[in-house]
C-alpha cells in the first residue's frame, strides 16, 4: 500500500462531524464561561455603584453571583472532558462503521456505550437549551436599559420628561423592594450607560449568549453524528459483521 493510500485510509476514519462539534463545543463553552464569569463580576460592580448604597441590599445578589461563578467553573471542566470523550467515541464508531483498521469491529459493548452517549447528549442538549434561554435574560435587561438611555438622549431638551424615564433593578428581582435607590433615572441613567463598565458588561453578556448558542449547536451536532454512527453499527451488527464483547 502506497503512502497516499495509507493516508487516505487513515483520513477515512476521522469523525469530521464529531471533530467540528468538538471545536464548536470548546469555543462555545470558553466564550460562555469566560465572558459570563466576567459579566457577573461587572454586574455586581454596577449594582453596587449605581443601584444600591447599603451592603445588605445587594448581599444576596452577591452570593448568587458567586454561586453562579462556581457553577461556571464546573461547567467548563465538565464540557471539556465530555467533549474529549465524545470525540474519542466518534473515532471509535466511525472507524468501526467504515471498517478502517482491519480487525477493528463493532462490539455489543461498544454499541451499548454509543447508545448511552446518545441519551446523555440528548439530555444535555435539552438542559442546555434552558441555559441558552436563561442567558438571554441579562441581554434583555441591558437591551431595555440601552433603549431607555437612547430615549433620554433624544429627549435631552425636555428635562421634565427625562426624569420620568427610569430603570428599576428591583423590578427584575436583582434587589429587594426596600433597596435605596434601587433605580436610576434621567441623566443619572444616561451617565451610567456611557460608562465603560456598562458597555463592557453589555457586550460580555451578548458574547456569553452567543457562546451558549454555539455550545447548543455543538450538542445537536454530537447528537446527530452519534445517532447516525449508532444506526450504522446496528445495521452492521445485524449482518453479522460486528463481534460480541
Amino acid at each position: 500500500m502506497g503512502c497516499y493510500d495509507c493516508c487516505m485510509r487513515c483520513l477515512g476514519g476521522v469523525p469530521y462531524c464529531s471533530l467540528v462539534a468538538t471545536l464548536l463545543c470548546f469555543s462555545g463553552i470558553a466564550l460562555f464561561c469566560g465572558c459570563g464569569h466576567q459579566a457577573l463580576t461587572e454586574t455586581e460592580r454596577l449594582i453596587e455603584t449605581y443601584f444600591a448604597r447599603n451592603l445588605q441590599d445587594y448581599i444576596t445578589l452577591a452570593y448568587i453571583i458567586q454561586y453562579f461563578q462556581y457553577v461556571i467553573y464546573g461547567l467548563a471542566s465538565f464540557f471539556f472532558l465530555y467533549c474529549i470523550v465524545l470525540l474519542a467515541e466518534g473515532f471509535y464508531t466511525t472507524s468501526a462503521a467504515k471498517q478502517t483498521f482491519g480487525e477493528f469491529r463493532s462490539t455489543m459493548c461498544g454499541r451499548c456505550l454509543s447508545s448511552s452517549f446518545i441519551v446523555m447528549t440528548y439530555v444535555l442538549a435539552v438542559l442546555w437549551l434552558l441555559v441558552f434561554a436563561f442567558s438571554a435574560l441579562p441581554v434583555y435587561f441591558f437591551y431595555n436599559m440601552d433603549a431607555t438611555c437612547h430615549t433620554i438622549d433624544v429627549l435631552t431638551e425636555t428635562p421634565a420628561s427625562i426624569n420620568q424615564l427610569c430603570v428599576d433593578a428591583r423590578q427584575y428581582g436583582l434587589l429587594p423592594w426596600n433597596a435605596v435607590p434601587g433605580k436610576a433615572c434621567g441623566m443619572t441613567l444616561s451617565t451610567v450607560c456611557r460608562t465603560r463598565e456598562y458597555q463592557m458588561t453589555y457586550n460580555l453578556y451578548i458574547a456569553a449568549f452567543i457562546g451558549a448558542g454555539i455550545n447548543l449547536l455543538a450538542l445537536l451536532t454530537y447528537t446527530v453524528s452519534t445517532t447516525y454512527n449508532f444506526a450504522v453499527l446496528r445495521y452492521l451488527g445485524r449482518k453479522g459483521i460486528g463481534a460480541r464483547c
